[in-house]
């Protein structure tokens, strides 16, 4: 780790994203272009300016703000660098040394896209299209925005680097909007503020660090070499360390976005206020959830109404109280009321926004059990496998599309619970029930230990991101579609996500069907 930087705290104003505004608009479909490029950001009044990738030279990346079905189009452009200033390791599967290293592929996380514009991993692209991924097929992706009015977000999704690329910058907000959200008198405008939350290392040049090796020996390790999870020492909120916001005693809407490399957020007020929740990962919830706390795993969101109208004069921080947090990352940002009200607040807090059509069980035409597994890569590293397989395995997860199917994910890794994210579907969480984990790895055979358990009240809406942990047989059910071909599902920890922890899902018409 390089020499601890000691920063103050909520010495910089929270920055607010731009909204990217369309090239060309018509009817209902809208046409953007948006570069990524290297460029240089103060993250901190005492640090120099950082070297960062970002989309239009900014991190975070502009905010898109689009209407549900409207037809969106955006080209991304590869403006980077050939070398990376990340430590590559060119040892994993996807980032050989014969591949250039500023390429590049946008995800539109949480996006029900079709699969050409889905961001595969291998779809990746250099500087002006000149090299491309062995499945790249297109330079303009189209998103046709069917899902409820949520919060997406994009970021780069490149097999073998993707954490060295979000590292740098590559990551914003997709906002979708529609009619429903616009009848309800939400928090708006300058009240509605989006918060994307990271964590960062410095060097004391202002520099991002990334480690190139693992903290042990590196006796046998190639140089550089990829790291288990990496947990950072310093947190970010829309690109400033530690910032702090003024605010109006009034309710203000949080659009929060956990886009850290691999960090578990447990998120609580110190002044012990509530957040009232009224929407998760795949938009609003069926009633507003009042909560004092709530994990985010990395890539999962949530939508929350804080109210400040009756703490005029105070000043409170928000906390994260995981308990691997550091000192130093267990303060996010500081809400400072110190701002006159400027007009009344008229703006409400419904407790039901509509039904959530859940899928029953019965629906399911397969159940399928996932076991997520640690061996020995060849150089005794930890790797993290989805149901055993290597990302070049034939591909295993073939589902005929507008089908329901459940998935039971067992984790037998003993450490951190893991984030996985399926492209395409939003899902359901059903449970999540421990089992006797040594016989299970003896003989191949659930044994529960004890009775399911629903998920949290701040989970049960759609979600594309689950928390997995250890022990426990966590249970989703989705209906695969509406388009067919070749998505992925992976753990969120990018490191994981990277070093194999990802697998190929095909989705298919049924008179597509080939044998294999």
């Amino acid at each position: 780790m390089p020499e601890k930087i000691k920063l103050q705290k909520f010495v910089d104003e929270l920055p607010i994203p731009n909204t990217l505004s369309p090239k060309m608009r018509s009817n209902n479909s809208s046409y953007y272009e948006v570069t990524m490029k290297e460029f240089s950001q103060k993250l901190h009044r005492d640090l120099a300016p950082t070297r960062l990738w970002g989309y239009e030279g900014i991190f975070p990346g502009p905010t898109f703000e689009v209407m549900k079905n409207e037809r969106v189009f955006v080209k991304w452009i590869n403006d980077l660098p050939n070398k990376h200033f990340l430590p590559v390791d060119t040892t994993i599967h996807g980032s050989e040394i014969t591949l250039p290293e500023g390429r590049t592929v946008v995800h539109l996380h949480g996006g029900r896209t079709p699969a050409h514009s889905d961001g595969y991993p291998e779809a990746w692209f250099t500087r002006n299209f000149q090299q491309t991924g062995p499945l790249f097929e297109r330079e303009v992706y189209t998103y046709p925005n069917i899902e409820r009015a949520t919060t997406l977000w994009y970021h780069d999704h490149t097999v073998g680097i993707t954490r060295l690329n979000i590292y740098a910058g590559l990551a914003g907000f997709y906002l979708i909007r529609d009619m429903h959200e616009q009848s309800l008198n939400l928090p708006k405008g300058k009240y509605e503020i989006p918060l994307l939350i990271v964590d960062r290392s410095f060097n004391p040049d202002g520099s991002l660090y990334y480690p190139s090796k693992p903290d042990q020996s590196d006796v046998g390790l190639p140089h550089p070499s990829l790291v288990p999870p990496f947990d950072a020492d310093t947190i970010l909120v829309n690109g400033k360390v530690y910032p702090f916001l003024d605010v109006e005693p009034r309710k203000y809407r949080f659009r929060i976005l956990n886009a850290s490399n691999s960090r578990i957020l447990t998120l609580k007020m110190d002044s012990n206020q509530p957040f009232y929740q009224i929407g998760t990962d795949g938009g609003f919830l069926e009633t507003t959830v009042k909560i004092n706390e709530f994990i985010l795993m990395s890539a999962e969101r949530v939508d929350v109404i804080i109210d400040f109208s009756q703490y005029y004069g105070q000043t409170m921080i928000l906390k994260n109280v995981t308990k691997s947090a550091s000192s130093e990352t267990t303060d996010i940002m500081q809400f400072r009321v110190t701002v006159p009200l400027r007009s009344t607040d008229t703006s409400f807090l419904p407790f039901y926004f509509g039904e959530i059509k859940r899928l029953p069980r019965s629906m399911a035409k397969r159940t399928r059990d996932l076991t997520l597994v640690r061996i020995k890569d060849q150089y005794g590293r930890s790797l993290n496998l989805l149901d055993g397989k290597m990302w070049i395995d034939r591909i295993s997860e073939r589902i005929e599309v507008d089908t329901v199917e459940i998935w039971r994910i067992i984790n037998i890794i003993d450490d951190d619970p893991h984030p996985i994210h399926l492209h395409l579907v939003d899902f359901q969480i059903l449970d999540r029930q421990p089992f006797d984990v040594s016989h299970f790895q003896k003989t191949g055979n659930l044994i529960f230990t004890g009775p399911p358990t629903p998920p949290d009240p701040y989970e049960t809406g759609l979600k594309d991101t689950v928390r997995t942990p250890f022990g426990y047989v966590t249970s989703i059910i989705a209906r695969f579609g509406p388009f067919t071909g070749r998505y992925v599902w992976h753990c969120h920890m990018l490191e994981h996500e990277d070093h194999e922890m990802m697998r190929p899902i095909e989705v298919f018409k049924a008179q597509d069907k080939r044998k294999r």
